[in-house]
């Protein structure tokens, strides 16, 4: 079983910036894919990015929501077994429990799709204005 655990939420002023992590343990010899997404108070979940890699850990492939391309950048450190989520400019609207999530379909995962069966308990992040 596949147990995620993010941190690096908190409360930042406009403009400002945080890394979200996101660590994965268990049995992931199936996980190829990984996300973040976000749900603010009184709206449904949204993508925000996706990672996947190929399976020689080589060959990432990232994609991201429209609303974040150009300040949100997601990475993946192997070695570690965890995700990051570096939120820059961060605005007010940003504003959201953050989940990671991994373990997408054995085959035919579209990137940006929420297709996955692993979730973390999410963590807060509040932007000021």
């Amino acid at each position: 079983q596949v147990r995620l655990v993010e941190s690096g939420g908190g409360l930042v002023q406009a403009g400002g910036s945080l890394r979200l992590s996101c660590t994965v343990s268990g049995r992931t010899s199936t996980n190829y894919a990984m996300g973040w997404f976000r749900q603010a108070p009184g709206k449904d979940r949204e993508f925000v990015a996706a990672i996947s890699w190929n399976i020689k850990w080589t060959n990432n492939v990232v994609t991201y929501a429209d609303s974040v391309k150009g300040r949100f950048s997601i990475a993946r450190d192997s070695a570690k077994g965890t995700i990051y989520l570096q939120m820059n400019s961060l605005k007010p609207e940003d504003t959201a429990i953050y989940y990671c999530a991994a373990e997408p379909p054995l085959t035919g995962y579209t990137m940006g799709s929420s297709d996955f069966s692993a979730w973390g308990q999410g963590t807060q992040v509040t932007v000021s204005s």
